[in-house]
């Protein structure tokens, strides 16, 4: 493809262009993401066309943005398909029945941020998480009274941690490999950020549950009931999660993770449930679970799920990377980045820089993958010439890129959780404290040079500009 010289300003003005139509749609007049985002596209698609790329070269850029996103759009398919069959098969209900028993309502919010860390280290998704044991949770915290915000915060912050603590993960692998480290490496130089922002995040929620006495016990016993009189509630409706650590333990993959435990699910219906139809059972597993006890909020809060309750957020996959694609090879991202790296001449202004531009990705683009992508191979270099090891470079990108795309109410994360749980983005952000806090000691670290990995003598940092993929 060719490339034709952009200045700064124009470029700026562009993604500044870009954001404000995503923000004054998406948090200004409340649309659904995707509107805003095609308005983005069709900007970018005829300015291009004004720039003088042909038609070819145009759909050529969404072409290699989409390709980078077909893994994760099947992934988010076979969860509206688990949601669907966790639900029928007992599995979210039973949690919720053991939850009522096991939790205490004043460490409610640490025990749930704590529970979904662990599950999410062991399964390596904070999508899965937020999708299972997220959404029993939820339900269990509605009952007591608590903000749905606040629990949605504590799910999201659970899972996130858990995310970044995984070998599963796959940012945590991503982002060791566009950097060129070990993951286990990797893994270790993000603890340094990572811990101190589960401790404080730990602590804050056992904060806000100090004193919560307005659990009301009627609610809560109005909806065991209606969870023991519609569904199968025991030990034998937790394999599905039993099955989930079984295949994180011998690691296999995401994918057929997910179709089993699918399938599994579908089939502990036909020996749970008489009389059930192989059509009732796709029928579940295609158009979601619809609960039909005589408790409102039971039916509300388990009647989700199903493959077609994804497409929104399949589609929003598409259209993100489809604009990452513009953006990057059309050169808008980079004609901004190499001007910036004229005056990278410390290693606080490095990092600070690379949180910047994950940031900017999030915002702009709104894919988790692309945020770690485009700025690992912008700051590579850099990063080398300023004599910082690449596993410096791999916690910038998971703490200004990972953690923060759940919070961008047109990213593909934010998206997801808001249909999930059924809490706006912006309501539920500013309760997600761990994911607040990363890039703040990932910043702190780059300041004060403490934890920051730095490569054997290299000489001293002068870097000329930065390369990008195009």
């Amino acid at each position: 493809m060719k490339r034709i010289q952009l200045s700064i300003r124009e470029a700026m003005i562009m993604l500044g262009l870009i954001l404000g139509i995503m923000g004054v749609g998406v948090i200004g007049f409340g649309l659904s993401p995707q509107v805003p985002v095609l308005l983005a596209m069709t900007v970018i698609i005829f300015w291009a066309r004004f720039k003088g790329y042909d038609w070819s070269e145009i759909n050529a850029s969404i072409k290699d943005g989409i390709d980078k996103g077909i893994i994760p759009i099947v992934i988010f398919i076979l969860i509206g398909a688990m949601i669907s069959t966790w639900i029928a098969a007992g599995t979210i209900p039973t949690l919720m029945v053991f939850g009522f028993d096991a939790l205490n309502a004043q460490w409610f919010l640490p025990t749930v941020f704590l529970v979904c860390a662990l599950v999410g280290a062991a399964v390596g998704s904070c999508f899965t998480v937020v999708s299972t044991v997220g959404i029993a949770f939820f339900g269990i915290g509605i009952t007591m009274n608590f903000n749905p915000a606040i629990i949605a915060g504590a799910v999201v912050a659970g899972g996130v941690f858990g995310d970044k603590c995984s070998p599963l993960s796959e940012t945590n692998n991503l982002a060791a490999a566009v950097v060129d480290t070990d993951l286990f490496d990797h893994m270790k130089t993000i603890l340094w950020s990572t811990l101190p922002a589960a401790l404080i995040t730990t602590v804050v929620f056992a904060f806000l549950g100090m004193g919560h006495n307005h659990a009301d016990m009627s609610k809560i016993t109005a909806t065991v009931q209606a969870l023991n009189g519609n569904f199968q509630i025991s030990l034998w409706a937790l394999i599905p999660i039993v099955l989930v650590f079984g295949c994180a333990f011998i690691k296999m993959a995401a994918i057929p993770t997910m179709l089993l435990n699918v399938f599994v699910s579908a089939g502990m219906l036909f020996l749970t449930i008489p009389h059930l139809t192989l059509q009732q059972v796709a029928q579940i597993i295609t158009n979601g679970f619809v609960a039909k006890t005589n408790n409102h909020q039971v039916n509300t809060l388990l009647s989700r799920g199903g493959i077609v309750s994804m497409m929104p957020t399949v589609a929003l996959i598409v259209l993100t990377l489809s604009l990452g694609g513009l953006l990057v090879h059309l050169g808008l991202i980079s004609a901004v980045m190499n001007p910036l790296a004229a005056h990278l001449n410390t290693k606080g202004k490095l990092i600070t820089a690379a949180l910047a531009t994950c940031i900017g990705v999030n915002l702009f683009v709104g894919e988790q993958f692309l945020s770690i992508i485009l700025p690992g191979r912008a700051f590579k270099q850099a990063f080398n010439a300023g004599n910082l090891a690449s596993r410096a470079l791999g916690r910038v990108l998971e703490d200004g890129g990972t953690v923060l795309n759940y919070l961008v109410p047109w990213g593909v994360g934010g998206v997801f959780i808001a249909n999930t749980l059924g809490v706006p983005t912006i309501h539920y952000l500013p309760f997600v404290f761990f994911s607040l806090l990363c890039p703040v000691f990932s910043l702190l670290s780059g300041v004060t040079g403490l934890g920051l990995k730095t490569n054997q003598a290299k000489p001293v940092l002068k870097v000329k500009s930065i390369p990008t993929n195009s």
